[in-house]
């Protein structure tokens, strides 16, 4: 009687270890499933983000539209502008001589357009990419529009070339300055030498020296004396839900990113 006892015991305690056995395995392994999850989850996190973020630099979102006055109300003697606001349509460009998307609607860089990317190839070069500022200019000398040039940081270093913007202008020399800079000689010297830098002035000064006198731009660069006014854009580019550059206007109607100028067409050919 005492040695049936004895081996019930021990099948009783084979028994449980097993199950214990059996319990912890499936316990590790729903933690790994989870861990496993979990990391996968995360990796694709982490992808979407990549790819939202690579996105957003290409083509920020459109935000709504802000009042016409806010618009007509940029066009002073501090502000860059060309045509006036009498007229039926208003461009607004907020840029940065820096950006390499800028420098992709400028029209002015197809080598970095097409590195960028290659939606961004240039019509002319065999592509089906308009840049909008080239288009813009075009009505602008038509006497068809006005247009306002504003500065806001979307590179790091387009400062002091956004001052010799507002230098040139003020001897009537903004478009030839701005080609120059929208170059991809241009891109190179802002992001690898000048750099903001106001000792490299007159570095910057010689390579426009073709569009405005070196000594001019030099002195009006060194002077700071259109420091305040990129200030003043940026705080004008935030009110008007400014949310990277470039971003644009075709009157009160608000087109983020370097967007072909076909997906302005309609909106543009409302007033023309």
């Amino acid at each position: 009687m005492e040695q049936s006892k004895n081996n019930l015991i021990v099948i009783l305690l084979v028994a449980g270890a097993f199950l214990l056995g059996n319990l912890w395995f499936k316990v590790s392994n729903l933690e790994k499933n989870q861990k496993t999850t979990t990391s996968t989850t995360t990796e694709k996190t982490d992808t979407t983000a990549q790819t939202t973020d690579t996105q957003a630099q290409k083509e920020a979102p459109t935000a709504a539209p802000v009042a016409l006055d806010s618009i007509k109300s940029l066009f002073k003697e501090d502000h860059i502008s060309f045509g006036g606001n009498s007229k039926k349509l208003l461009f607004i460009e907020i840029s940065d001589p820096s950006c390499p998307f800028c420098h992709v609607a400028g029209g002015k860089n197809p080598e970095l357009s097409e590195q960028v990317d290659a939606r961004f190839k240039y019509k002319e070069k065999g592509g089906d990419y308009v840049p909008p500022v080239t288009e813009m200019k075009k009505l602008v000398d038509a006497g068809k529009a006005g247009y306002v040039w504003m500065y806001a940081n979307g590179h790091g270093n387009g400062i002091l070339a956004s001052q010799a913007l507002y230098c040139a202008n003020e001897k009537d020399k903004f478009w030839p300055v701005h080609d120059l800079l929208m170059t991809n000689k241009g891109y190179d010297l802002l992001n690898n030498e000048v750099k903001n830098d106001k000792a490299n002035s007159g570095k910057l000064a010689d390579f426009l020296s073709s569009a405005v006198d070196k000594k001019f731009l030099t002195d009006c660069l060194t002077s700071g004396k259109y420091e305040k006014n990129l200030t003043r854009d940026e705080q004008e580019a935030t009110k008007l839900g400014f949310q990277g550059t470039p971003h644009f206007f075709v009157n009160a109607v608000p087109f983020g990113g370097a967007q072909n100028f076909t997906t302005m067409q309609p909106e543009v050919d409302k007033y023309l």
